[in-house]
């Protein structure tokens, strides 16, 4: 922003960290906030700087959590035999809106992708491996994505998973409830077919 004032340029720059949000959009963001909402912006800033501060990884399942262990791994209630790996905590988060899982968590933080440089080591393989062996898990379900980057993550573990002799799963796919056969893309429409039941 050529001739803006230095605080406004690095409010810009700031919000322009968050994914998907261009130069125009952190513009519009850092003026809407300082010309209309001075209170949501102080709110803003004094929410970040508590959760980055008091945020951090379980140290069981490797979500976001305020304590040193999650709420989920704490519940008693839920079955110890079943864990499922996700990439990241919002993926976590869905399937706990669903009300179907009972099962615990392991939270991965991102997936294998050689093109960007990140790989088992970059998204928590190792943790995941001594938590799946502790003695406790039978299952391990493979939730990643349906991304090549998902498939080459769930196809890696499985096979480590697989080598210290746990079962492994992986969650289904296949044609959206409710949907039209012609506007499904052919790869799920071919996964359907093979999975089928």
């Amino acid at each position: 922003m050529a001739g803006a004032e230095p605080l406004l340029d690095a409010l810009v720059e700031a919000l322009r960290r968050l994914p998907g949000v261009g130069v125009k959009s952190a513009q519009r963001m850092a003026f809407h906030l300082l010309q209309r909402d001075r209170d949501g912006a102080r709110r803003l800033a004094a929410a970040l700087e508590q959760a980055a501060e008091g945020v951090h990884h379980c140290v069981r399942c490797h979500t976001f959590t305020a304590d040193t262990v999650c709420a989920t791994c704490l519940d008693p209630a839920r079955d110890a035999r079943q864990l499922c790996v996700v990439e990241t905590p919002a993926d976590q988060a869905a399937i706990e809106r669903t009300g179907s899982y009972r099962g615990l968590y392991f939270v991965l933080m991102g997936r294998l992708s050689p093109l960007d440089g990140i790989g088992v080591h970059d998204i928590g393989v190792a943790p995941l491996l001594e938590r799946a062996t502790d003695g406790s898990v039978d299952e391990v379900i493979l939730a990643t994505g349906f991304s090549a980057e998902g498939e080459a993550t769930a196809h890696a573990l499985a096979g480590a998973l697989r080598a210290r002799g746990l079962k492994v799963t992986r969650l289904a796919r296949g044609v959206p409830a409710g949907s039209e056969l012609e506007h499904v893309d052919l790869g799920t429409i071919a996964h359907a077919l093979v999975d089928r039941r």
